[in-house]
C-alpha cells in the first residue's frame, strides 16, 4: 500500500534463521533415523523389555504432550480474563503448544514398534480405554487451537477469539486429565491406579508449559534482537513459582497417600528411600524434582530483583523443565519397574523373572527419539515465528497498568 513501509529481513537475520531451521531439522532427522533402526532391528536394541515397555521416549512424549496443554495458561489469562499483556503472548503460546504437541505424537506413534498400525487406531475405536479416548483429545486441541490462532489473525474474526479461548481452555483441562487418567486407571500397576493422578498432571502442566513458555520467548525474542518486557517477565515468574510450589505440593499428596495404604508400602520404599533397588529412582526424585527442579528454582524464583534478574528466570525455567524429566522417567519407568503383584499375599517367582525388578538401561536410540520430538517442536517453532508475526510485543504504560 501507498504510504506505508514493510519491515525488511536483514541478511543475518536470515542466515540465523536457516541456521536454526536447519539445526532443528537435523536433531528431527536423527530421531527419525532412530526410529527407523529401531522398527528395522526391533526394540531388542533398546533397553525396554516386556516388564518395562514404555522407555525414555515416553518420557519425551508426556513430557511434551503435558506441557502443550500447559502453555496454553498464558492464551487463557490473556483472552478468557481480558489481560493485555498476557493476550499479547497468547499467539506465541498457541504456536508453542501445536509444536509441542506435534513433537510429542510424533515420539509416541514412532514409539510404538509399528507406526503403521497407527491405521487401526484411526479407524477402530475401543471408548473403554482411555488411549482410544485421547487420540479424539490430542487431535481436538489441535483444531481449537488452529481455529484460536485464526481469531487472532485475522481482524473480522477477533469478536470469537473470547469464546475460542474459552474452548482452549476447557478442552486442555479434559485433555491433560485425560492423560493423567492413562495411568489412573492402570489397574495393573499398583505404582499408578489413583485418582489424584487426573488433578496431578493438570498442576503439573502449569508449571512445564509456562517454563517452557519462558524459554522459547526468551530464545525467540534473543534471536530477532529484542528482549520480554522486563514487568511482564517478573509477573510470570511469579506465577512459575506458585505453579512449583502448587506441583510439589499435589506429589507430595500423593505419596502420603500411597503411604497411608499397606500395599503401597513396599512401593514407596523403591522410589523414595531406593530399597530394593531403587537407588537411581530414589536420586533422580529427591535430587532431580525435589532439590534442583522445584526448591531452587522457587527460591530462584521469589528472590530480590538484584539477585539474578532475567538470568535467574530463565535459569529457574530451564531447571524446571528439568525436574519434569526426572519426575517422569521416576514415574514412568520407576513405575513399571517395580514387580508386579500378581498374587497378592504370596511371593511369586520364576524364569521370566516374576517378582524381580526390572534392570533398564535407556539405549542411544532411545534418546534420540525423544530428542528428535524435540528438535522437531523447535522446527516447527522456528518457522511459525519466521513467517508469522508471533511475537508479543508490549506496550509499557499498559504494562505498569496491570502490574
Amino acid at each position: 500500500m501507498p504510504g506505508t513501509t514493510l519491515p525488511m529481513q536483514t541478511h543475518a537475520e536470515s542466515r540465523r534463521f536457516w541456521l536454526l531451521a536447519a539445526a532443528g531439522a537435523l536433531v528431527t532427522l536423527a530421531g527419525l533415523a532412530a526410529a527407523h533402526l529401531m522398527e528395522e532391528r526391533g526394540h531388542v536394541i533398546t533397553g525396554m523389555d516386556n516388564q518395562v515397555v514404555w522407555g525414555l521416549p515416553h518420557v519425551f512424549a508426556i513430557f511434551m504432550i503435558v506441557a502443550a496443554s500447559g502453555v496454553l495458561n498464558v492464551a487463557s489469562v490473556g483472552s478468557v480474563f481480558g489481560q493485555a499483556a498476557y493476550k499479547k503472548r497468547a499467539p506465541l503460546s498457541g504456536l508453542v503448544s501445536l509444536a509441542l504437541l506435534a513433537g510429542g505424537l510424533m515420539v509416541l506413534m514412532l514409539d510404538l514398534g509399528r507406526p503403521d498400525r497407527v491405521l487401526v487406531a484411526a479407524t477402530r475405536y475401543n471408548f473403554t480405554s482411555m488411549f482410544a479416548v485421547n487420540v479424539f483429545l490430542y487431535s481436538g486441541l489441535a483444531a481449537i487451537v488452529a481455529v484460536y490462532l485464526w481469531t487472532m489473525f485475522e481482524r473480522r474474526l477477533a469478536p470469537w477469539s473470547r469464546p475460542a479461548g474459552v474452548a482452549v481452555m476447557v478442552w486442555r483441562f479434559v485433555l491433560t486429565t485425560g492423560t493423567g487418567a492413562i495411568f489412573g486407571f492402570l489397574v495393573a500397576r499398583q505404582a499408578y491406579q489413583s485418582a489424584l493422578l487426573p488433578p496431578l498432571f493438570v498442576v503439573l502442566s502449569f508449571g512445564w508449559g509456562l517454563a517452557v513458555f519462558l524459554v522459547v520467548q526468551r530464545a525467540m525474542l534473543a534471536w530477532n534482537g529484542r528482549a520480554p518486557a522486563p514487568e511482564v517477565e517478573r509477573r510470570l515468574a511469579r506465577l512459575l513459582a506458585v505453579f512449583v510450589a502448587l506441583a510439589l505440593y499435589f506429589v507430595a499428596v500423593l505419596h502420603l497417600t500411597n503411604l497411608y495404604y499397606a500395599r503401597q508400602g513396599a512401593f514407596e520404599a523403591f522410589v523414595l528411600l531406593g530399597r530394593g533397588g531403587g537407588g537411581t529412582f530414589a536420586l533422580l526424585f529427591w535430587l532431580g524434582f525435589v532439590a534442583l527442579g522445584s526448591v531452587l528454582p522457587f527460591a530462584l524464583l521469589l528472590a530480590p530483583r538484584g539477585a539474578g534478574g532475567r538470568h535467574a528466570t530463565l535459569a529457574a525455567s530451564l531447571l524446571v523443565v528439568l525436574g519434569a524429566f526426572a519426575f517422569l522417567y521416576v514415574f514412568i519407568v520407576g513405575g513399571q519397574a517395580f514387580p508386579l503383584e500378581i498374587f497378592p499375599g504370596y511371593v511369586a517367582t520364576s524364569s521370566f523373572g516374576d517378582g524381580q525388578v526390572a534392570h533398564y538401561v535407556p539405549s542411544w536410540p532411545e534418546l534420540a527419539l525423544g530428542v528428535g520430538g524435540l528438535g522437531a517442536a523447535f522446527l516447527v517453532t522456528t518457522i511459525g515465528v519466521h513467517v508469522l508475526d508471533f511475537l508479543p510485543e508490549d506496550d509499557a504504560p499498559d504494562v505498569r497498568a496491570e502490574a
